[in-house]
């Protein structure tokens, strides 16, 4: 498919604050086809003369209005994000896919547009997904992967895919996947009731330590023990029914291409044919339950942080309300990117990829990405040259002021190590 470009002149036209963009910035919209066929775009801004492009992608979310965008384009430098094949929509997202829309993206950078370097930029749960293309990347064929989390053939070494030349990570949580399996609920006793509960592993009953907010909640280690063991049992649980509706799919798609099928009478190819092309979903309940929302003696190192999650002050009521995090996944999905034991996109594991320079930024009042996980991660890089810096936020940056805090940092950092276009 030719690679076609729309570009939009823009003055003073910002990301999540239009009138924060240096002016006289080009916007350009970069659709690409990834090696499978699938379609993606990126949106590119530059002002012109730029040699290093800064990269950010996430599974679902838009970055394209990132607010680190216009400091690294007021220093020289373009900026890139990618919107995935799954932007605004996870249900049926899958990492390795992920990677081939990466991969058409950042070749077109290199290829096509000629930039020098490429640097990552993963926050939140984009850190992740670019460590684990860095991992990839990185990886001399045929080492690469060849299948996904659930088993269908997809063979990275096939495909081009340049590597970043440094990586920034800014408030990265260690994935989709290490994440659920902190968070997820494993009090429950019934996948298909979303209120039947197991008293004795509810982080939630007084009993086990609870106390209503304001007051601090507070959990003992024989708790702990006995509710982190709960919580893989129960993610060992769904990887279990994920993988037998996917093999029950395959079996009956196989079965489509047998010699005899036509030969069967209508009501079996009927219900055969079914049984191949459905489409099956998990919804999983209660995925806000992680103990150390409410007892800030988990996670305290270098936190600043007050009791409650991403999703709002009260976990306990989020825990049971519609739209959480991996609510409703294809078994595929679940896998790929939710299960904690059988993702591959795990920032502690993908981050021992990383050979290239190293900024990690962390917020210490962040509820999802802690500092102590931070730091695990730093020092399991191999980089050389790395370098770590703390700020006093929360996981998006704010307070406001607070992000000129560890946006200066990131510039500083970069200016020294990767050429940036003079200024105008």
């Amino acid at each position: 498919m030719a690679e076609q470009q729309k570009k939009i002149s823009t003055v003073g036209v910002g990301i999540a604050d239009f009138s924060a963009l240096p002016e006289r910035i080009e916007t350009t919209v970069i659709p690409v086809a990834a090696f499978d066929g699938v379609a993606s775009r990126g949106v590119l801004y530059t002002r012109g003369g730029e040699r290093t492009v800064v990269v950010v992608s996430h599974p679902r979310g838009d970055n394209s209005r990132h607010y680190a965008a216009p400091a690294l384009l007021e220093a020289g430098y373009a900026f890139y994000s990618h919107q995935t094949r799954s932007l605004h929509n996870d249900i049926d997202c899958e990492h390795e896919r992920l990677l081939l829309d990466l991969a058409a993206g950042l070749s077109h950078l290199k290829n096509k547009l000629g930039f020098e370097n490429i640097v990552f930029l993963g926050n939140s749960g984009g850190a992740s997904l670019l460590a684990f293309y860095q991992q990839q990347a990185t990886r001399t064929p045929p080492d690469r992967l060849m299948d996904t989390a659930g088993g269908e053939p997809l063979d990275l070494n096939a495909v081009e895919m340049p590597s970043a030349d440094g990586f920034v990570l800014l408030a990265a949580h260690p994935g989709q996947g290490p994440f659920m399996l902190t968070s997820i609920d494993p009090s429950v006793v019934d996948e298909d009731d979303p209120l039947a509960t197991d008293p004795e592993l509810d982080m939630y009953n007084a009993a086990n330590g609870y106390r209503e907010l304001p007051e601090p909640s507070k959990y003992s280690e024989g708790f702990l023990e006995r509710y982190r063991a709960a919580q893989r049992a129960r993610v060992a649980r769904l990887d279990a029914l994920a993988r037998s509706l996917i093999a029950d799919q395959k079996r009956n798609r196989q079965r489509m291409q047998d010699p005899g099928f036509a030969d069967l009478p209508l009501e079996e190819r009927s219900r055969i044919t079914r049984r191949a092309v459905v489409g099956s979903y998990m919804v999983v309940h209660r995925t806000e339950a992680d103990p150390a929302f409410l007892d800030l003696s988990l996670h305290a190192w270098k936190s600043t942080r007050k009791p409650g999650s991403i999703l709002g002050p009260r976990p306990e009521e989020t825990n049971y309300a519609p739209g959480g995090f991996g609510r409703v996944v294809t078994p595929r999905a679940w896998l790929s990117t939710w299960s904690g034991l059988s993702t591959r996109a795990k920032l502690l594991e993908s981050v021992e990829s990383i050979h290239v320079p190293l900024f990690v930024v962390n917020f210490t009042s962040d509820s999802l990405a802690f500092p102590d996980d931070n730091q695990t991660q730093f020092h399991a890089s191999p980089a050389e040259d790395k370098a770590m810096h703390f700020v006093e936020a929360d996981h998006f940056g704010l307070p406001l002021p607070q992000r000129e805090q560890a946006l200066r940092p990131i510039v500083e950092w970069l200016t020294p190590r990767f050429s940036a276009a003079p200024s105008n």
